[in-house]
């Protein structure tokens, strides 16, 4: 019996984002310290097992409320189930024959929920590389986070963009220029350019987050992609600037400007706040971040953040003064067996 594992990792934009699902520019790197992993082994019946994260039993009606809070409506189980969708269409579409075997497949994930860490993609990526080494389908690395990406905007309606995608198919560190003059149309999908930069480029990082603090992406995307097809020059004109930010701070990496790359991740949450609805307690997490000297910006939608941390002394006060908020904070591991 063919068992086989997949993983696929948490992620945090260093800078640019939220502008990938409109034609910007992002940097972003992996953050190996949580995962989501697939197992997927031959079976009678196609069978998708539920795990903890689809939880339908609860003690009272107030935790059931509370994982609700936390986690929102939604497990993984409708991530699994639509990815098995797309990938049997996208093969279909490329002339791939698939064998008849069934299997049966359940997940697990240790990535914190609702704080923009990537978790559902996470899933999702997962899942495809151990149905790719199923069925023996080689999809090219530039086109497989666009299917991807396809399997929560079109099949589930949820509004997103590539940046996590392609981080976790690339993995370490990656530039990516979403530009409408950048995009190809590769295997039926719309790609970006995606340039891997080397991880020892990156000052030490810190990682903060809130498993308390929490929204869902869509609430954040959802408004802000009205706001973006209806013209609102202020989103427009943010979005042009996200591009401009990761253009320098890609700059500031090679050069290894360490203190020019701080004010650019602290310009973009700067930035972001000026057009999209910050909830307070996700907005504390940033000023108690830079009250400790430390730049900060959202990794993701919300409820993490992300900056650099030079020294073992700052990020001692920074976990004393995250933990009085109720955060953890990490060094993220981009690289196996490299905590910085």
């Amino acid at each position: 019996m063919r068992l086989i594992r997949k993983k696929a990792f948490a992620r945090a934009g260093l800078v640019g984002n939220p502008s990938d699902g409109y034609y910007g520019k992002t940097i972003s790197v992996i953050v190996r310290n949580f995962w989501a992993e697939v197992s997927l082994y031959d079976w009678d019946e196609l069978e998708i097992l539920w795990s903890d994260e689809d939880r339908s039993r609860f003690h009272s009606i107030y935790e059931l409320i509370r994982d609700v809070k936390l986690h929102g409506y939604y497990g993984g189980i409708r991530l699994v189930k639509a990815t098995i969708k797309k990938f049997v269409e996208f093969c279909a579409s490329q002339g791939f024959a698939l064998h008849g075997q069934n299997f049966s497949v359940r997940y697990q994930t240790n990535i914190p929920r609702a704080v923009g860490l990537a978790g559902s993609s996470a899933i999702i990526i997962a899942t495809l590389r151990c149905l790719m080494e199923f069925f023996d389908v080689r999809i090219p690395q530039r086109v497989l986070p666009s299917l991807a990406l396809s399997v929560e905007r079109d099949e589930l309606g949820i509004a997103a963009g590539l940046q996590d995608r392609v981080i976790q198919v690339y993995e370490n560190l990656v530039y990516m220029d979403f530009g409408r003059d950048r995009i190809e149309r590769l295997c039926g999908l719309e790609c970006g350019v995606y340039e891997p930069l080397d991880p020892q480029l990156l000052p030490p990082l810190y990682l903060a987050y809130s498993t308390d603090a929490g929204e869902p992406t869509e609430v954040i995307h959802n408004d802000l992609r009205q706001r973006y097809q209806m013209g609102d020059p202020k989103v427009l004109a943010a979005m042009e600037q996200f591009a401009q930010l990761t253009v320098q701070a890609r700059q500031a990496l090679l050069e290894k400007n360490v203190a020019r790359l701080g004010e650019l991740m602290n310009a973009n949450f700067d930035l972001r706040q000026s057009i999209c609805r910050i909830a307070e307690r996700h907005r504390q997490m940033v000023q108690v971040a830079r009250e400790v000297g430390v730049p900060a910006k959202f990794a993701g939608s919300g409820g993490a953040i992300v900056g650099i941390c030079p020294d073992a002394e700052t990020f001692g006060k920074l976990q004393q003064a995250m933990a009085k908020i109720r955060c953890e904070v990490i060094r993220p591991q981009v690289l196996f067996g490299n905590q910085d």
